[in-house]
């Protein structure tokens, strides 16, 4: 009896690797699970790199103006400058083992809900580190000579506050703060836990289009604040204290810990431009997939190298209850 003709569903025209399909769209869920998870990636800068394990960022501060005496010569002012190197952590993975005999008896696809799986948890971590260090910036010194920190809003009913009143001046106080600093007023981001976020989404001023509001009450839907462009996230540590997460690599143990740790127990929100924090890409976010014969079973990986870091401080205002 002749054998059966195979049609090999991950063979991209009957030849060659019978997996080369199933790589491509292992890595579009990857990636599609990424970008639909992670709110931060695009609101701070960031800068790629093809080698090395870190990046300078120059700081320039304020000068000064004068005026011209005639028949004086000009001399030109200093102006004060500095830099922030932005260090790559370690290279982070997230990963999938599925076994043979496992896929051939479960009666639904799991391949497609790992690797969805595997983005987020990708994303998650990128956001966390973020929104860390948007605390830690809203808490920090300059590191040009002169210019202003961090800066900090005190609202004790902020979240107790059930018209959503207490947490909109809070969020008026905090435009001003980065107003009088000189703070662009585009690209600013304020990062709101789900249950302040929904204080916001009940307030008829934040909605009322009489008032200039915009957003949709039925879906919950807030878009800005006082000029400020509004992001719920489960991400950020408020009401906690964050020891780093996820643990550091081989490459320095306690990474985590230092660069990302962070005391939030009090805190409500963070509001901040683009400028507050950094990141700096030495391998983006990439896929592997391959079937491992000894093992019998196919593995599944993601991951990045990148590295993040405080650069203005005086672009972040934390909000909190004390």
């Amino acid at each position: 009896m002749a054998n059966a003709t195979v049609s090999n569903l991950g063979q991209a025209n009957t030849s060659g690797d019978t997996q080369a399909l199933f790589l491509k769209v292992f890595a579009g869920e990857v990636l599609t699970a990424y970008e639909e998870a992670c709110v931060t990636s695009d609101k701070h800068t960031v800068r790629s790199i093809s080698s090395g394990k870190s990046a300078q960022f120059p700081i320039t501060g304020k000068t000064t103006a004068a005026y011209h005496t005639p028949g004086s010569e000009i001399l030109g002012s200093a102006v004060p400058t500095n830099e922030v190197v932005i260090t790559i952590d370690d290279l982070l993975i997230s990963s999938a083992f599925i076994a043979n005999i496992d896929e051939a008896m479960n009666h639904y696809d799991v391949r497609s809900i790992y690797s969805t799986e595997i983005g987020r948890a990708l994303a998650y971590t990128y956001d966390k580190h973020i929104l860390n260090l948007l605390l830690k910036a809203s808490r920090g010194s300059s590191p040009v000579t002169g210019e202003s920190g961090g800066g900090k809003v005190t609202a004790a009913t902020a979240l107790s506050d059930t018209t959503g009143e207490a947490l909109i001046a809070s969020l008026f106080n905090a435009a001003a703060i980065l107003d009088g600093k000189n703070v662009p007023e585009e690209d600013r981001y304020a990062y709101l836990s789900p249950t302040a976020y929904n204080l916001l989404a009940q307030n008829t001023k934040v909605m009322n289009t009489l008032w200039n509001g915009v957003g949709s009450y039925s879906n919950a839907n807030v878009l800005k604040v006082a000029g400020i462009n509004i992001v719920k996230t489960n991400h950020a540590p408020y009401g906690t204290t964050v020891s780093g997460a996820p643990a550091a690599g081989s490459q320095g143990a306690g990474t985590d810990v230092t660069k990302y740790g962070v005391v939030a127990t009090n805190s409500v929100a963070v509001v901040a431009h683009k400028s507050a924090v950094g990141t700096v890409k030495l391998m983006d976010l990439a896929m592997e997939s391959e079937y491992d014969i000894r093992r019998q079973g196919t593995l599944m990986v993601a991951k990045y190298a990148m590295g993040h870091g405080v650069l203005r401080p005086a672009a972040a205002v934390e909000i909190a209850t004390a």
